[in-house]
């Protein structure tokens, strides 16, 4: 749920409310999107010391970061507001490089809606996924963005 006063969304891993959107990185995945979206599946923080060159204390910092599954596009065909068609993605193979990530929360534009493709069918008919950190056992083949 987006909160217009506080501008902020609550992502809980545990949620149906833990799909987000990014901006594109033009020199990585698709650029003809101007969106990424990715669901979360971990939210974590470490204290680190830097104790490389120009280092200016051992003061630790707090670095937090996101562990999340990417969506892929399957749009061959225009979608978005001028053609009025929702964003098809799906979720890769887990085997993929591709398919798992860590972001900088503070590149997280918002949370989306994420719709399952119902036509399309369960990803595992048998609903047994093969990772237990994805929860993928109830993954659809694919899914609309929903805006």
């Amino acid at each position: 749920m987006y909160d217009v006063q506080h501008s902020q969304d609550v992502i809980g891993i545990s949620t149906p409310r833990r799909d987000i959107m990014v901006l594109a990185d033009s020199g990585n995945r698709d650029s003809a999107k101007p969106f990424w979206y990715t669901r979360v599946l971990g939210i974590f923080h470490v204290n680190t010391i830097y104790v490389g060159p120009g280092m200016a204390n051992y003061q630790p910092h707090r670095l937090e970061f996101l562990w999340v599954q990417w969506f892929h596009n399957m749009d061959t065909i225009a979608t978005g507001w001028q053609a009025q068609k929702l964003d098809c993605v799906r979720f890769p193979s887990i085997f993929e490089d591709s398919s798992f990530g860590f972001l900088d929360p503070s590149e997280v534009l918002r949370g989306c809606h994420i719709v399952p493709a119902f036509v399309k069918g369960k990803l595992y008919l048998d609903n047994k996924g093969l990772s237990h950190c994805t929860q993928d056992s109830s993954d659809w083949v694919e899914y609309y963005v929903n805006r």
